[in-house]
């Protein structure tokens, strides 16, 4: 195993086999993901912060077997920031029942090291832990766009402005984000702390609401054999337990995509041509990040 010492943020770490390629499509190495990662983390870590991370790791590529882990790994080193926090359920943390040991990632150094443990993903709730490591309530909505067999990210789009608009009624801004694998998150700040359950509420009533106006392009309704040409609004992403990819995060597909922040502009393009968008690439996240900023930034 080849290694090789760093330094990061005063933090001296070791990597290893910064040569092993990740994405045999394309030849990706753990040493372009690793640059990709500290290239992208000034944006990347505010959307971060506070927020328990599942990793999802690929040690030997995306070829491979991969792994979830919540859990920090042993040997996790003592300056990276971890929170015991109870195990979830659909209404969110219960202080009744086990506890996790989650690691949260705040600096490069801590993005780094877990990203050296071949992370590719990197999944966080929409809920957060104050500086003592409490869990608080839900600080953001999001709502999953899936398309079904039949259907992609054109479909996504047109479904995505439509969620946007019955978001907008009541009083909650969305964010557009590509899912980095097929689809589209949305995601509206929340002007308050709220239950998990009552975030997913919201979420479920925009669902049901646009599939009752929307059957033949939209279901709420998770069955596989429903969804054939029509768009899943998963609104079940808001529950305590479950978790999104983070934005700017890569993804275990065959080429090294990004869950990547669009502009409005960009989704109504996308609605009405199926060439006008796609899943981005790595590289073009780091471009448009040069030129646009951080999209995904409250407005």
């Amino acid at each position: 195993m080849s290694e090789t010492w760093v330094e990061v943020e005063d933090r001296t770490l070791k990597l290893t086999n910064l040569e092993k390629v990740l994405y045999p499509s394309t030849g990706t190495t753990k040493a372009e993901v690793l640059d990709y990662y500290v290239r992208v983390a000034p944006v990347m870590l505010p959307h971060l912060a506070g927020r328990p991370v599942t990793r999802i790791r690929w040690p030997h590529g995306v070829q491979a077997m991969s792994f979830f882990e919540k859990n920090a790994p042993a040997g996790t080193p003592s300056w990276v920031r971890t929170v015991e926090v109870p195990t979830t359920g659909s209404r969110g943390p219960s202080r009744n029942g086990d506890t996790l040991v989650f690691p949260i990632i705040e600096d490069v150094a801590t993005l780094v090291w877990l990203v050296n443990l071949a992370a590719l993903e990197l999944h966080v709730h929409q809920w957060t832990v104050d500086d003592d490591g409490d869990p608080r309530g839900a600080d953001r909505l999001v709502v999953d766009l899936d398309p079904g067999e039949g259907a992609g990210l054109r479909q996504c789009c047109e479904v995505g402005l439509l969620v946007r608009d019955a978001l907008a009624d009541r009083g909650l801004d969305a964010r557009p984000v590509t899912s980095g694998s097929k689809g589209l998150h949305l995601y509206a700040e929340l002007s308050a702390y709220l239950p998990s359950e009552e975030a997913s509420e919201v979420a479920k009533a925009v669902a049901e609401e646009l599939q009752a106006e929307h059957p033949q392009l939209i279901t709420a309704t998770m069955t596989k054999a429903r969804r054939r040409g029509k768009v899943f609004l998963d609104w079940s992403q808001n529950a305590g337990s479950k978790t999104t990819i983070a934005p700017y995060s890569l993804r275990g597909t065959e080429r090294p995509q990004v869950a990547t922040p669009l502009t409005w502009d960009e989704v109504a393009e996308g609605a009405e041509d199926d060439l006008a968008l796609e899943q981005f690439g790595f590289a073009a996240v780091l471009e448009r990040v040069e030129e646009h900023g951080d999209l995904f930034a409250p407005r």
